[in-house]
């Protein structure tokens, strides 16, 4: 290749402070969201998400005011509920609060980071067996307070046969087909969304200790 036709080196992410994890991103010995787990880290720095997943995409569920009594009388700050994922089978929730509405989104948003997990994907539905990642490889279910959710691995082309709240949940897990069974107050999107994350970090936790298993057994 003629040089005035090389390609522009890869824009590198500059970090005010480089944390031991940074360091090993860098040097090349963690490369993926999953070496992270496998050698048993620790995601303590949203930028080192940034770094290893480079298209990572943000949605916003909600934002809602919280009222708060003090002496000096009420306070209003907001609580904001945000969902980042790549579509690529990783994804993260964070809820913040701050008094302006941008700072509790940002600040959401870091943590959705820091929550960042692996997502299983497969093709579990009896119905399908394609073999490609469009799905879940088999049922799992969460739980947060009174909200309960079971998902349930759904053929190529069913769609997302859930409640709206969770569907940006599912698509930036790059979840593209999954049935859904439900209990009690779904309305509440925190509870929501975070039993539905439960179930996705489950069926990620039960994947993870079966390799672990795999590993020690061969």
């Amino acid at each position: 290749m003629a040089e005035d036709e090389a390609e522009e080196p890869e824009e590198v992410l500059e970090i005010a402070v480089e944390t031991p994890l940074i360091r090993m991103i860098k040097e090349g010995r963690v490369s993926t969201l999953e070496d992270v787990f496998n050698m048993g880290l620790k995601i303590r720095e949203p930028e080192a998400v940034d770094l290893l997943l480079r298209r990572i995409r943000e949605e916003v569920i909600s934002v809602s005011p919280v009222q708060k009594q003090s002496d000096a009388g009420e306070k209003t700050r907001f609580r904001a509920l945000v969902v980042v994922g790549d579509e690529e089978g990783h994804v993260g929730v964070g809820s913040a609060k701050a008094r302006q509405v941008r700072d509790a989104i940002e600040k959401a948003a870091r943590r959705a980071r820091l929550n960042m997990i692996p997502v299983p994907r497969g093709c579990g539905s009896w119905e399908c067996k394609c073999g490609e990642p469009h799905s879940i490889p088999a049922k799992t279910s969460g739980k947060t307070g009174s909200v309960a959710i079971v998902l349930y691995p759904g053929p190529k082309g069913l769609g997302l046969v859930v409640g709206d709240a969770i569907k940006p949940l599912l698509r930036l897990a790059g979840i593209r087909d999954v049935w859904s069974k439900t209990k009690g107050s779904t309305s509440t999107s925190h509870s929501f969304i975070t039993a539905t994350y439960a179930s996705l970090r489950k069926l990620f936790v039960t994947s993870f200790l079966t390799t672990e298993a795999g590993q020690v057994g061969s």
